[in-house]
């Protein structure tokens, strides 16, 4: 039974996932039919707005960075179960967002404003495009085990949980984050930007910019040798004529499914 529970525990926290990410997607994208979004008028003088903002941005970037360690999880796995550690994960990331993006005071001085035509389409096409490469580069790599469906799912067919092999498929040959530079086009590629949408874009690049070279250091640390020669051959997020992961078959690179 509790097996049973697991499971579906774990595909709820997946698709509360799935439905917080297409709200984000449409906050930033300023969809009227959501109560907010990110360039609606302001409410409260600017001086406010940023300090909340600054703080929701912060609790956002160390939730999901404490909580990626590899130390925490140690400590975590004694209160929480091993097979739900990583749904548990998501489940924390899903309310932190949702508390963001409730709370998040727009601040609505543009900063540009592209007119009808050909650069407002063009800047519709890299917004859709980013939010779509999100997911695909999750699947990928290793879009089950990010969200921790493949540990309940094999925890409930009575299977031992089993790191990933180490690959490079696909855009993973050219670059080692592209799930980072895909939110960052989702982020930045917007027809209107209003000085609220800028610092919301501008935090969470930051983070990523922080979290990667934990993240880094822990995929070496899980890796080893393997990982280390990976990202001394592929550039980090802007793909390099001549530079690949040439493997000559080998499951080589790819990313761990650390936060």
């Amino acid at each position: 039974m509790l097996r049973v529970l697991y499971f579906v525990y774990g595909v709820v926290c997946h698709l509360l996932f799935l439905a917080v990410y297409s709200w984000l997607a449409a906050f930033f994208a300023g969809l009227p039919l959501l109560p907010k979004t990110v360039d609606v008028p302001a409410t409260l003088p600017s001086g406010w707005a940023l300090a909340i903002n600054a703080g929701l941005v912060l609790a956002f970037a160390l939730q999901h960075s404490v909580m990626a360690r590899p130390a925490f999880k140690r400590l975590w796995t004694r209160v929480v179960p091993e097979p739900i550690e990583r749904s548990t994960y998501v489940l924390a990331s899903n309310v932190v967002l949702a508390i963001l993006l409730i709370y998040w005071q727009p601040i609505d001085a543009l900063v540009w404003d592209l007119p009808a035509g050909p650069a407002r389409w063009a800047a519709w096409t890299l917004f859709a495009a980013g939010w779509l490469l999100v997911p695909l580069v999750t699947l990928m790599i290793s879009h089950f085990d990010l969200f921790g469906t493949r540990q309940v799912w094999l925890h409930l067919t009575g299977r031992e949980y089993t790191s990933l092999p180490f690959r490079t498929p696909m855009l993973y040959k050219h670059m080692r984050h592209p799930l980072y530079v895909g939110w960052t086009i989702a982020f930045w590629s917007a027809p209107t930007m209003t000085l609220g949408h800028l610092l919301l874009a501008a935090g969470l690049t930051g983070y990523m910019l922080v979290a990667v070279v934990f993240e880094e250091r822990d995929l070496v640390a899980h890796f080893g040798r393997a990982y280390d020669d990976y990202r001394r051959r592929v550039p980090m997020f802007l793909p390099l004529p001549g530079r690949g992961a040439e493997l000559d078959g080998e499951e080589a690179g790819g990313e761990k499914a650390s936060g």
